[in-house]
């Protein structure tokens, strides 16, 4: 009887051995154990393509922008007697140009560096001027409807009148090219910061006065708590657009009056007949002003808050 249970037991192994395993129910999202080290394997997730299409948007449309602006500016270059250098021969001259940008040989040899650095002082200077005048004078004619009938004409008649004009009355006043240059600057940014903040005072919701006049709040508590905080967006866009007139007009200024700047030296190579040159300063004035209106975008977006919604 014994010998029975153990050849029936015999037996009966290799059948289980030989036995298929049952398919296994276990959820795809379920951690697979290793059967060596006993421990967790997570199932690697599919990569997901990256998707490259905005990167695409903001990089080919510039640079086709680049590519047709060089296209025309070869075809003028090569046609008739123009006297335009090629893309080539402005590069190789680029490349002589900014070797040293801020060599100095005398007061009026000079880097194309220490020129763009004096045209950037006498903007700073005068439309830190400007700031200084225009952004007070804003707030009270936004804030007092008296001042505002007095001076609106007044600045309807001056704003339109180009910033040139007023070179000869600084020359005159200020017997200097440097000052006259830094008056012209100064009477041109200073309209656009003046009405800006005078449009952003006068749209402060009528609420908000209401409210200060009920709890008999200074003129000074107004001012810090209510106005400033309302009108800063628009402060700051008359700002972003006052910077912008006062590079433009700078480089007028600087070849009229002479001296050290990016005007007189675009005014000096074409004095020297050497075209390429003045193609460069084209390009730095116009690099040296993106990246001024870019700056101040940043920094007006960090003081501009979009509203909720609900």
């Amino acid at each position: 009887m014994v010998s029975a249970v153990f050849h029936s037991s015999v037996d009966a192994a290799p059948a289980a051995a030989t036995q298929a395993p049952k398919p296994s129910h276990r959820p795809a999202t379920e951690a697979v154990v290793d059967a060596r080290s006993n421990m967790p394997v997570n199932p690697v997730a599919p990569r997901t393509p990256r998707d490259f299409s905005g990167l695409w948007l903001a990089i080919l449309p510039p640079v086709l922008g680049l590519a047709l602006l060089v296209f025309i500016w070869s075809l003028i270059a090569s046609t008739g007697n123009s006297g335009i250098p090629k893309p080539l021969e402005t590069w190789q001259q680029a490349v002589e140009v900014f070797s040293d940008p801020f060599y100095s040989n005398g007061p009026n040899d000079q880097g194309i560096g220490w020129n763009v650095l004096q045209s950037l002082q006498r903007v700073g200077i005068g439309f830190g001027l400007a700031a200084l005048v225009g952004i007070p004078a804003g707030f009270a004619i936004g804030r007092f409807e008296f001042l505002s009938r007095m001076f609106n004409p007044l600045i309807s008649l001056l704003r339109p009148v180009s910033p040139l004009a007023w070179l000869p009355i600084g020359l005159l006043v200020f017997k200097g090219a440097n000052p006259a240059a830094i008056w012209t600057i100064f009477i041109c940014s200073i309209w656009p910061m003046v009405i800006n903040t005078a449009v952003g005072v006068q749209r402060v919701p009528q609420d908000y006065m209401n409210v200060a006049r009920v709890l008999n709040l200074s003129e000074w508590k107004i001012f810090t708590r209510i106005l400033f905080p309302s009108v800063l967006p628009y402060l700051l866009t008359g700002v972003r657009l006052a910077v912008g007139t006062a590079w433009l007009v700078i480089v007028a200024a600087e070849m009229l009056t002479g001296g050290v700047g990016i005007g007189f030296w675009v005014w000096d190579e074409w004095n020297n007949l050497n075209v390429s040159s003045i193609i460069i300063a084209i390009f730095v004035i116009g690099i040296v002003g993106l990246l001024l209106e870019l700056a101040l975008i940043k920094l007006a977006s960090l003081f501009t808050y979009e509203e909720v919604k609900a």
